[in-house]
């Protein structure tokens, strides 16, 4: 009883952990999708977010300006994203896939460039995101062991979820969410009504890198205490599955970001088991239940009506 009762703790503390960057990824997808650009590049933009947070960190020893310019850099490649498909109406698809071999380059050559190493910029534990409740809660006993474990979990955690309140006041009860929803569905009607349609779309574009910069920033912050080329390979693509299984939606986005934690936190929990399972099983777990979740759920999905479109101001 004593050993389910850790393990049930670990659990809920992997799930958290592993949730928090893809929730800020998936919330920046919500944004770009629901305004009516696709934007695939989220990978490439995380990834930036990644190196940049982790650099900026190490440098500073301040993980919180780490963290803003994380989510700076994020945006300055969805940036390029918005001015080649909102400005100039390119190819969405082709596009994010160009951020997506952009930015990992870019970062690996930054990284080549400053510390003479492509491959890992480790982290002092001063630099990365603060742990709340940090000695608050003995260990001892197994429930005092179960809300060590979770509760003793990073700021970034904790802080996701109050991105997400603020991110779903923004969708449905502002002006400004409004008027991008109605820019994803019905781009003419908005411009008919004097609704400037590529400025909403493009604030929603660097929004998506923005939150995007800090989901790679918590992957390599808190999750892990290193950037390596490969700490965010499969994690905007799993994120974007997460919004397309939320219906494009903010809520139900955390509820497939929670899907995909809790996959990742059976990972750990299993694979520190006694149970001689191979860990490249392991691995596997959550990038399968995304093909699943991909088949049974992307045709149940509404897309907004203009989502992939580019939109050509009438004269």
């Amino acid at each position: 009883m004593d050993n389910l009762i850790n393990n049930l703790g670990i659990l809920v503390y992997a799930t958290l952990l592993y949730t928090a960057p893809l929730l800020y990824a998936a919330m920046g997808s919500c944004f770009s999708e629901v305004s009516g650009v696709v934007n695939i590049g989220i990978e490439g933009m995380m990834t930036m977010g990644a190196f940049t947070g982790a650099a900026v960190a190490y440098f500073t020893g301040n993980p919180w300006l780490g963290f803003l310019c994380a989510g700076l850099s994020g945006m300055a490649f969805a940036l390029l994203h918005g001015v080649a498909t909102v400005k100039f109406g390119a190819d969405q698809t082709i596009s994010g896939t160009a951020i997506n071999f952009l930015a990992p380059g870019v970062a690996i050559v930054t990284a080549k460039a400053i510390f003479n190493s492509s491959d890992t910029i480790p982290l002092e534990p001063t630099s990365k995101m603060p742990i709340l409740f940090s000695g608050v809660f003995s260990s001892g006993t197994p429930w005092s062991n179960f809300m060590k474990n979770v509760f003793s979990t990073y700021a970034s955690t904790y802080l996701v979820f109050v991105v997400l309140v603020v991110v779903w006041f923004v969708f449905y009860k502002t002006r400004f969410g409004l008027r991008m929803r109605a820019c994803g569905e019905h781009p003419m009607a908005c411009q008919s009504l004097g609704i400037d349609v590529h400025r909403t779309r493009m604030i929603c574009v660097c929004l998506s890198g923005f939150l995007a910069g800090l989901g790679g920033a918590c992957m390599t912050m808190a999750t892990s205490n290193q950037f390596r080329p490969t700490s965010i390979v499969g994690q905007g693509f799993i994120a974007i599955a997460a919004v397309i299984f939320g219906k494009f939606r903010p809520q139900g986005a955390m509820i497939g970001c929670l899907l995909f934690g809790l996959c990742s936190g059976l990972r750990v929990v299993i694979g520190s088991s006694s149970l001689n399972i191979s860990v490249q099983l392991l691995s596997m777990i959550p990038y399968v239940v995304t093909v699943i979740v991909l088949i049974f759920f992307v045709g149940k999905s509404h897309v907004p009506a203009a989502n992939g479109k580019p939109f050509v101001k009438a004269k």
